[in-house]
C-alpha cells in the first residue's frame, strides 16, 4: 500500500487534479484494493477528521478578517500604525509591514491579510514612487506573518493534527513572528535608499493621539483575543467567536460602515471559503490515518535513525523537504498530511513538540509566498494583475531573509520556548 500512497498523489498532482480529489482517490484506491478494511471506514474517518472542536475557530477568524477589511477597522488600524512610524525615510513600507503584523494578530489567515493590506497600502506605495517589483514583493511576503503571529489558523491545524496545545503554539509563535518581521523591517529600511524614494511622513503627537482615539475600538479586538486566551477566560476557538461578535458590533454599530446586508454577504463568502478548506481537511485526515496504520511514521523515523546523522543535519533535511513541499502544496493540506509523520522524527531527535510545530509552520509559511504555487502570490496577482516576471524577482530577497530567520528559529529553541514558562 505504501507505494500507492506516495506515487498516486504525485502522479495526480502533476496531472493537475485538485488536492482534495487526488487525496480522496488515493485513499479509496488504497482501502478498496490494498487493505481488508470495511469500505465504510472512508466515511467514518472523513467525518472524524472534521469532528474536532478547534476547527470552529477557522470560519470565525476568516469572517473577522473579511469584516475588518470592509467595516472600517482595517483603515483605522493602518492610520494608527502610520501615526507611529512617521518620520522614517521608509515610513510607507514600514507602515505596511506593521499593519500586516497587527492585522495578523486579529485575522490569522494570510490570504485575508493580502487582500486587506494590499488594497490599502499597495496603491500608496506605487504613488510614492516605489517600484512595482519591490511593492508587490513586500505585500505578498509580509502578509505571511499571519501564520506565525497568533491567533494563527496554521497553528490551530497543526495542533489538531498532532494533538498539541494550541495555546502553547500561539505563545511560541510570537517571537519567531516578530523576528521575521524585524528582519524584513531592516531590509525595507535599507532598500528604501536603493529605491530612491525620499517621501516620508511627519510624526506629530496630535496625529498619534487622534489616530489612537479613532482606532481605540479597532485595537480592542487584539486585547479581547489575547487577553481572553492567556487569562484563561476562553479557549482559542471561543476567542474566535468572541472576536467575530466584537467585529460585528464595532463595524455595524460603532463605525456604522457595514449594513446587515454586507454582513450577510461576508458570511456567505466565509461559508464558501470554509467549505473549500474543510473538504481538504476531511480527506487529508483520512490520508494521514491510512499512512499511520500503514507504518509510515515509524518507517520514516527508522530511516532517519539509520542514517546516524547529527540532529542538526536531520533538522536541515526536514527544513529543505518542507520548503520544497511549501512551493507546491497549500499550508493546511501540508500540515494535516505531514505533521503526524514528521513529529515522531522530531521527538526522536529530542526536539520539543511545540518548538517543532513552530519549525514546521514557519517552513510552510515561507511557502505561501514562494513560487510557483504560493497562495499569497495567487491572491495578489488576482487583485493587481502583476506579471510573474515582476513579482517573482521582488520576492527573492524576502524568501532569502525568511530562510535565514528559519535557520535561527530552528537551531535556537529558546526563541520559541522561553515565553512558555511565564504563561502558567
Amino acid at each position: 500500500m505504501g507505494w500507492v500512497m506516495v506515487l498516486m498523489p504525485l502522479t495526480l498532482l502533476v496531472m493537475g487534479v485538485p488536492i482534495f480529489l487526488l487525496l480522496l482517490a488515493t485513499c479509496i484506491t488504497a482501502v478498496v484494493f490494498f487493505t481488508t478494511l470495511p469500505h465504510v471506514i472512508v466515511h467514518q474517518m472523513v467525518f472524524d477528521s472534521l469532528n474536532k472542536f478547534p476547527l470552529i475557530a477557522v470560519p470565525f477568524f476568516i469572517f473577522t478578517g473579511d469584516l475588518m477589511s470592509r467595516g472600517g477597522i482595517s483603515t483605522r488600524l493602518l492610520r494608527w500604525v502610520a501615526s507611529m512610524i512617521g518620520g522614517f525615510r521608509a515610513s510607507l513600507p514600514l507602515t505596511s509591514l506593521g499593519f500586516a503584523a497587527i492585522f495578523g494578530a486579529i485575522s490569522g489567515a494570510t490570504t485575508a491579510s493580502v487582500a486587506a493590506v494590499g488594497s490599502l497600502t499597495y496603491p500608496r506605495l506605487r504613488q510614492a514612487g516605489y517600484t512595482e517589483k519591490f511593492a508587490s514583493g513586500l505585500i505578498t511576503a509580509e502578509c505571511a506573518l499571519d501564520n506565525l503571529i497568533p491567533p494563527s489558523i496554521a497553528f490551530i491545524i497543526y495542533g489538531i493534527a498532532t494533538e498539541t496545545s494550541v495555546v502553547a503554539l500561539f505563545a511560541a509563535g510570537i517571537v519567531p513572528g516578530l523576528l521575521l518581521g524585524g528582519i524584513f523591517a531592516v531590509y525595507i529600511y535599507f532598500c528604501s535608499f536603493a529605491e530612491g524614494v525620499q517621501i516620508r511622513q511627519k510624526f506629530t503627537w496630535s496625529e498619534f493621539v487622534s489616530a489612537s482615539r479613532d482606532g481605540l475600538w479597532s485595537l480592542g479586538a487584539i486585547l479581547v483575543i489575547f487577553g481572553g486566551i492567556y487569562s484563561g477566560v476562553f479557549s482559542p476557538s471561543e476567542a474566535a467567536g468572541v472576536a467575530c461578535v466584537y467585529a460585528i458590533g464595532v463595524a455595524a454599530f460603532i463605525y456604522r460602515e457595514v449594513t446587515f446586508r454586507d454582513i450577510f454577504d461576508i458570511a456567505a463568502r466565509t461559508v464558501i471559503l470554509t467549505a473549500a478548506i474543510f473538504v481538504i481537511v476531511s480527506v487529508a485526515g483520512l490520508f494521514g490515518w491510512l499512512l499511520m496504520i500503514g507504518g509510515g511514521p515509524g518507517a520514516a523515523a527508522n530511516f532517519i535513525q539509520q542514517l546516524n546523522a547529527p540532529p542538526w543535519v536531520v533538522l536541515l533535511m526536514i527544513n529543505a523537504f518542507l520548503l520544497f513541499v511549501g512551493c507546491f502544496i497549500d499550508t493546511g493540506t501540508a500540515l494535516l498530511v505531514l505533521s503526524p509523520l514528521l513529529l515522531p522524527i522530531g521527538k526522536s531527535l529530542g526536539v520539543d513538540p511545540i518548538h517543532f510545530g513552530v519549525i514546521v509552520v514557519m517552513n510552510l509559511t515561507i511557502g505561501t509566498f514562494t513560487p510557483p504555487f504560493g497562495l499569497n502570490i495567487f491572491v495578489f496577482q488576482a487583485m493587481f494583475k502583476t506579471p510573474s516576471a515582476i513579482l517573482y524577482p521582488g520576492l527573492i530577497p524576502f524568501i532569502v531573509l525568511a530562510v535565514a530567520a528559519l535557520m535561527l528559529v530552528t537551531y535556537i529553541p529558546a526563541l520559541s520556548l522561553f515565553v512558555l514558562p511565564y504563561l502558567w
